[in-house]
């Protein structure tokens, strides 16, 4: 039998370490079909999810599922895309219905403005319907 080395005790430690904390950070990538596969992003609202929300208008199905989109700093209210057309203030996604949605995405100020330039200050909310 052969002795251990402080040296090679201490490799096998920092290798274990490393293997351990790496499996810790997974984070469940399976495709269990779990709530992570049916929800989006926090700054996406996906097909499966408004599916839950078939009855209420866009404006209402983002308070139900995002309702930090609606909150701003200032006080005012995002501006509202639909289809790449600007409607105006989120408040005109009250006519558009949820269960003819596809998705519906968040984009910041700071993003919005990079994209769409300035009267952007409190960001964008873009809706693809179904066509």
């Amino acid at each position: 039998m052969r002795a251990v080395t402080p040296r090679g005790a201490l490799f096998f430690l920092v290798a274990v370490t490393l293997g351990l904390s790496g499996c810790a950070s997974g984070g469940g990538g399976g495709s269990g079909g779990g709530t992570a596969a049916r929800r989006g992003s926090s700054t996406r609202i996906v097909e499966e999810e408004l599916q839950t929300v078939t009855q209420l208008d866009v404006y209402s199905a983002i308070q139900r599922l995002r309702p930090t989109w609606l909150r701003t700093r200032t006080g005012g209210e995002p501006m509202a895309h639909v289809d790449g057309n600007i409607v105006g203030t989120a408040q005109a996604l009250r006519s558009v219905r949820a269960a003819d949605t596809q998705e519906i995405q968040f984009m910041s100020a700071t993003d919005a403005t990079t994209r769409f330039g300035t009267n952007y200050l409190n960001g964008v909310i873009l809706v693809t319907t179904r066509r």
